[in-house]
């Protein structure tokens, strides 16, 4: 008598791999629905990909600096020690690039170093510096009323041009700054307009003006960086560098004033104070609102080598020590000492 064996089917996981297997047009079925899943995201990644490679060529190191100094002022610079004024910028002539500096970018009330900016413009603007002009009477009225510094021209007396350009630089007299506006563009307003068009055509992108003579306005500020490259390219100027040279300046005889009178630097003014220091200084510019605080633009010399430096926001005033030129001076022997250098 023969048995028959009852066949029960085996365990999936116990069956041989050959008789799992899937039989093959489900298969290809299966790899065909797993490539169409794969499709779109595959696009996708492309064009991310493709988004991101458009953005880095966009903005990355292959995009060109927006202005000439903007990318030097980018670069970490070595800060400028033992100085009181919170922002500073020391600036190789040799090179053009600043070489030390603290918050060279900040934008700041400027005071009188604004001035920089109306003499530059005035001597580039008036082809004949020795034509006569006449000290309008009608603006010293607003000027007293801001207690603006004054070089000492009368109201309505008739001076040369240069005259109006020493008595800007040296003494901060703000009464020429007024009228060499007006010589240029007829309205303080259409001249503010010529600044600005100015330090644009220079790349000072941290710098506005709204008035020729530096008194405070929320919209009138520049960066020590920027007022750092103004002086540099002004000083290219032959009568720019004379008038920013000088230590004094005695004026043409008028009616007013029959023998002229003196105008004195004031940042020689104070350095005469000190005997025996300051010899690298060159030439500076001055500059002080209660808000700028204590400013200076100096022209420096040490070994043969020209440097520009410019520091805003010291504290004190008039009356106390000054910290602008002090910090000046210890950046004069920082240079002579070689613990700076180009």
């Amino acid at each position: 008598m023969t048995t028959q064996r009852t066949l029960r089917p085996r365990c999936p996981v116990c069956q041989p791999a050959a008789a799992r297997r899937i039989p093959s047009t489900p298969r290809r079925r299966a790899k065909r629905r797993r490539r169409s899943r794969r499709g779109p995201l595959a696009l996708w990644l492309l064009a991310l990909l493709l988004f991101a490679a458009l953005a880095w060529l966009k903005a990355g190191p292959l995009a060109a600096p927006a202005s000439s100094h903007r990318s030097i002022s980018a670069v970490s610079l070595p800060a400028l020690s033992g100085l009181s004024s919170p922002r500073a910028a020391l600036l190789d002539r040799t090179s053009g690039k600043l070489i030390a500096g603290q918050n060279t970018g900040t934008e700041a009330p400027p005071a009188s170093l604004t001035k920089i900016m109306t003499v530059l413009l005035a001597i580039e603007s008036l082809p004949d510096l020795d034509q006569t002009v006449t000290v309008p009477a009608e603006i010293f009225n607003g000027l007293w009323a801001e207690n603006a510094s004054l070089a000492g021209f009368a109201p309505g007396e008739s001076v040369p041009l240069r005259d109006l350009l020493y008595g800007a630089m040296l003494p901060s007299g703000a009464e020429c700054c007024l009228t060499l506006a007006l010589q240029v563009s007829g309205s303080e307003e259409a001249f503010v307009d010529q600044m600005n068009l100015r330090a644009e055509e220079l790349g000072l992108e941290h710098t506005h003006f709204t008035n020729c003579t530096g008194l405070e306005d929320p919209d009138h500020y520049a960066s020590a960086a920027d007022l750092a490259h103004l002086l540099d390219r002004a000083l290219e100027n032959e009568t720019f560098r004379q008038v920013f040279t000088s230590r004094s300046y005695t004026t043409s005889p008028t009616s007013e004033h029959p023998q002229g009178f003196t105008v004195y630097s004031s940042m020689f003014s104070l350095l005469d104070a000190m005997p025996g220091q300051g010899g690298e200084l060159l030439g500076g510019k001055t500059g002080y609102t209660s808000q700028a605080g204590l400013c200076l633009a100096s022209l420096i010399g040490v070994d043969g080598r020209e440097y520009i430096l410019v520091t805003t926001g010291a504290p004190g005033d008039h009356s106390t020590e000054p910290y602008h030129l002090l910090d000046a001076l210890e950046v004069c022997e920082q240079l002579r000492s070689g613990t700076l250098s180009a």
